[in-house]
């Protein structure tokens, strides 16, 4: 059985991966510090868990070394952007330090078969079509750049060690256990309190919204069939809606009318207007395409219980 490192498992995307890989019968380890994490977001034993700082590389690699993988998962990271922005160094320490320090103790490992690195569609430029895995990285902001130059990082790993390396770039995912003011937690957030009148910035960005079901299947398939090196792929759902057809979804999904004032504080100055994924090389590659629509992930997210209170929550670090 392949005993798998979930780094920043206790966290938003890590919670749905590790209910995944739990289905499967896969071991699980979890490192994380629990600064925006949750430890009743996944279920494994006291034994698997470490709550490890990833900027502590004394620590992070004993743990590493106690837990011995045979894949890690490299998901933690500051990624809400404009906590990023406004908060540069802050952001480049967790995503960029914390890399070095976790692929350092990884190359000690003598049993280690994969590394998987979550990315992010914001290493990209602003482009009016389906982005592809090919189109040369141009990022608009700190989160992109610190994650671009993860990959790099990533890179070096690979060709030091030839283990095999996935670097996965994320589009806009959505689910449960969400702790950052992102767009559709923020919309939820405020209808949970009974409001149906919300403030939102930006209303004319369109964005590629993924389930995290569908995510975190497309993870588990990619992990299992990639055996041999290093390549990136584009995760989100090939479709893309903007902040008004996502406020629609909730109108459906709770049957009422929804008012949206615009809020200049939430407004963003810099915007890309597109961010759709190209999804072909993933969907060609593991015989996989999402079927979890904006509506029936909306529907889920009302049905469930309220999420964890977002106004504290003011980073994205996991």
């Amino acid at each position: 059985m392949n005993r798998v490192l979930v780094i920043g498992g206790a966290g938003f995307i890590g919670s749905a991966l590790i209910a995944e890989l739990q289905s499967y019968n896969y071991e699980i380890f979890v490192i994380d510090n629990l600064s925006f994490g949750n430890r009743e977001f996944i279920h494994i034993p006291d034994s698997h868990f470490f709550k490890v700082d990833i900027l502590n590389q004394h620590d992070l690699e004993l743990a590493i070394t106690r837990i011995n993988p045979t894949w890690i998962i490299h998901l933690a990271a500051i990624h809400f952007i404009p906590y990023c922005n406004q908060n540069p160094f802050a952001s480049s320490n967790i995503n960029i330090k914390g890399v070095i320090n976790v692929l350092q103790a990884a190359r000690q490992l003598k049993q280690l078969s994969k590394m998987f690195f979550a990315s992010t569609a914001a290493v990209y430029p602003i482009c009016d079509y389906a982005i592809p895995e090919e189109q040369q990285p141009e990022p608009m902001d700190i989160y992109g750049l610190t994650k671009l130059t993860g990959e790099h990082l990533v890179h070096q790993f690979h060709l030091q060690t030839s283990i095999p390396t996935i670097i996965c770039r994320f589009f806009n995912a959505f689910g449960p256990n969400e702790t950052n003011p992102h767009l559709i937690p923020e919309i939820q957030r405020q209808i949970n309190t009974g409001l149906r009148t919300i403030r939102l910035g930006n209303l004319e960005p369109k964005r590629d919204f993924i389930h995290t079901s569908d995510m975190v299947w497309a993870t588990r398939l990619l992990l299992e069939k990639f055996d041999i090196g290093i390549d990136t792929f584009n995760l989100g759902s090939g479709k893309e809606y903007s902040v008004l057809d996502v406020v629609k979804a909730f109108e459906r999904q709770l049957g009422e009318p929804i008012t949206i004032e615009v809020d200049p504080a939430r407004v963003r100055k810099v915007e890309r207007m597109h961010l759709l994924a190209d999804i072909s090389k993933l969907t060609s590659r593991i015989n996989w395409e999402p079927r979890m629509s904006l509506d029936e992930g909306i529907k889920t997210l009302i049905k469930a219980q309220p999420l964890i209170e977002l106004a504290n929550l003011h980073t994205g670090r996991k």
